[in-house]
């Protein structure tokens, strides 16, 4: 039984494209402190000023490319969700604005319950996009994958499921996504591929259009 699940964690890492072995914690830039430029110290007040909690995170490569600059850990926002990981200070505004402005109302509305909770499978991870040499928005701790809504009735909308099930969570999430196109430079769903019918990518990329999102 270990030998086996030694075989699936390494074949896991390999498939994100990360090196196997111990837990990369990362190099901290101790010559390059994270906000240290006018626009991150911006982003930093954004979210005080949003009352948010969280923690700022040292700048740190962790090899191949892949790097978490700017990032932090956010602690309360109000909606708990899990796996959050470092996370860009750009990309953590866009979620905490899009969960407080677009996602809860929004539950309130085509479900008539509030939002209690946010499932998503973490942001940072160092691996490249399928079927491309390019590394990932993950890889910079710049996107976070959302796979389900849970709420205060009990009832959990996911995105593989509601896409296309009862008219009101298809009303619900087609609303949230359509909406997240404001806020974040790619917002990829069942629309666009097979591989993400049963999440929502929403990352802080610049726009492939010059002021158009990347939006499917």
């Amino acid at each position: 039984m270990r030998n086996t699940r030694n075989l699936t964690v390494l074949a896991t890492i390999a498939l994100a494209g990360c090196i196997p072995g111990k837990k990369n914690d990362g190099i901290e830039i101790a010559d390059r402190k994270s906000f240290s430029s006018p626009s991150a110290q911006q982003c930093l007040g954004n979210l005080k000023s949003d009352k948010v909690s969280f923690r700022p995170l040292a700048n740190r490569d962790y090899g191949g490319g892949c790097k978490a600059h700017n990032a932090v850990q956010l602690l309360n926002f109000g909606t708990p969700t899990t796996n959050l990981g470092p996370m860009t200070c750009n990309l953590a505004n866009g979620f905490t604005d899009w969960t407080r402005d677009i996602v809860r109302p929004a539950a309130r509305k085509y479900l008539g319950s509030r939002l209690v909770r946010i499932e998503t499978s973490g942001t940072y991870s160092c691996r490249r996009v399928n079927g491309s040499g390019n590394l990932s928005q993950h890889a910079f701790a710049n996107a976070v994958d959302v796979f389900a809504f849970v709420l205060a009735d009990g009832r959990k909308i996911t995105v593989l499921n509601g896409w296309s099930g009862k008219k009101t969570e298809q009303r619900f999430l087609r609303q949230i996504h359509a909406d997240a196109c404001g806020r974040f430079g790619t917002v990829l769903g069942p629309k666009y591929n097979r591989q993400h019918a049963d999440h929502f990518h929403l990352d802080m990329s610049p726009s492939r259009v010059k002021g158009t999102p990347f939006c499917r």
